[in-house]
């Protein structure tokens, strides 16, 4: 198992070649594949059932979430988005009724809810959206290197659903790990889900 430098560095040069296959996946290709990652999402039962869901913004070249957050408005679910706390190292999440109008670009860029709407409580959560760079058959999950994610699943209630959406080619053998690493419980791609045992 790798440990200390070996496993950042690891990381880092898997998350730089994933992403520049991502950047390089064309534009149409790209929107089809998000209208099926979105289609197979929204049917999971676990998604229809969530009645507060942890959603996310689409950020640089990673598949579009914005109509799952329009699907769950539609049903009326409550639907929350992440802010980065840079000083507490922490995600804040805030509940969004327009995403066009209530977001705009805050840490690195990624879009976040306005600090001005009311925090939600994240016991009220029970279903989660996870974001990320690559994914393995096991769960395992590799991120952006900030390590927020991880720090916030750790705080779900237990049973809480951990779903990730990734296009085909963010599915790789084996994530390099550590063991406070948290996985995710399914991920859905644009060819199949997959439920991780």
């Amino acid at each position: 198992m790798l440990t200390g430098a070996a496993l950042h560095d690891a990381k880092r040069a898997l998350r730089d070649e994933v992403i520049a296959a991502r950047d390089a996946l064309d534009p149409g290709e790209r929107a089809a594949a998000s209208q099926a990652i979105v289609a197979r999402v929204g049917a999971l039962p676990s998604f229809a059932a969530a009645r507060c869901v942890l959603l996310t913004l689409p950020f640089r070249s990673e598949w579009d979430t914005r109509p799952l957050v329009a699907t769950a408005l539609a049903r009326g679910a409550a639907v929350v988005l992440p802010r980065v706390n840079a000083q507490a190292r922490m995600l804040e999440i805030h509940r969004v009724s327009d995403p066009e109008s209530q977001t705009q670009p805050g840490y690195r860029g990624i879009p976040e809810p306005v600090d001005t709407l009311p925090r939600q409580d994240l016991a009220s959560v029970d279903w989660v959206l996870v974001p990320g760079v690559a994914f393995d058959p096991l769960g395992r999950r590799l991120g952006y290197g900030g390590g927020y994610y991880d720090r916030l699943l750790a705080t779900l209630a237990p049973g809480v659903p951990k779903v990730a959406g990734a296009y085909d080619l963010q599915m790789v053998a084996h994530i390099p790990s550590a063991p406070h690493d948290l996985r995710v419980d399914a991920i859905v791609t644009p060819t199949h889900t997959l439920v991780v045992k």
